[in-house]
């Protein structure tokens, strides 16, 4: 694994922080994240059988939307990021709703360190496309991951149908995602995510596309990977 200064992409730490005041936002710069949210929560929900007592690692937390999701339904959450303005928006959000969970300003690589085979369930939202080494981070999700453990992963495809639908379409035309979040080149293939999880042992049980119409703001899970992912692996007890 990395240290959690070289696996850091200081350039994205600041361009979300510069959005994290409207995080919670369900009409702003993170309307798509609202949407998607309940999508996520139930593929989560199905794919470990109930969060209810679940010990979950949230990373990439941003401000927490998907982190409160899973604490609500009576998971025990600990959100990380490496922004620090995001975990501060986190913190205050969950303390107006009264959502007990933890927020913690650092890295997987290092939170790794500080907890092998701790958590049942770790959750990791479009960051991988966001860190300079993504391998780096599912081996630190493989060694924090209890025997038995299951890790759900989504991410972008590179093909030219993200680079059209994602950036050119979602950030410059309709505007629904954040103008410079995204770069093509970081994109990940599910052949390459694959490929890593595979070096750590973590097998694939599921995998799913996502598909969205926004001019009608449709989600719905396809069997399309062309353009948004997700992952379910788990790391087998022997």
């Amino acid at each position: 694994m990395n240290s959690a200064e070289q696996n850091v992409d200081l350039k994205e730490i600041e361009h979300f922080a510069s959005l994290a005041q409207t995080w919670w936002d369900p009409e702003g710069e993170f309307k798509t994240l609202h949407q998607i949210n309940p999508l996520r929560l139930n593929y989560i929900e199905d794919q470990v059988g109930g969060l209810f007592g679940l010990d979950v690692l949230d990373l990439g937390c941003g401000g927490g939307v998907l982190s409160e999701s899973m604490a609500k339904r009576q998971a025990q959450v600990t959100g990380i990021d490496m922004g620090a303005e995001q975990i501060q928006v986190a913190k205050l959000h969950a303390l107006e709703t009264q959502t007990t969970l933890d927020y913690q300003q650092t890295s997987a690589e290092q939170m790794a360190l500080e907890n092998p085979a701790r958590f049942d369930l770790i959750t990791c939202m479009e960051m991988l496309e966001h860190v300079p080494d993504p391998s780096s981070v599912i081996a630190a999700c493989k060694h924090m991951l209890k025997p038995g453990g299951r890790l759900v992963v989504s991410t972008i495809n590179r093909t030219f149908a993200s680079r059209i639908l994602m950036i050119e379409a979602a950030e410059k035309i309709l505007k629904i995602v954040p103008k410079g979040t995204h770069q093509h080149a970081k994109f990940i293939r599910p052949s390459e995510l694959l490929t890593w999880c595979d070096a750590q042992g973590l097998l694939c049980d599921d995998i799913k596309g996502v598909s969205f119409i926004p001019w009608i703001e449709r989600l719905s899970l396809s069997r399309n990977v062309d353009v948004n992912y997700m992952l379910s692996l788990h790391l087998p007890k022997d």
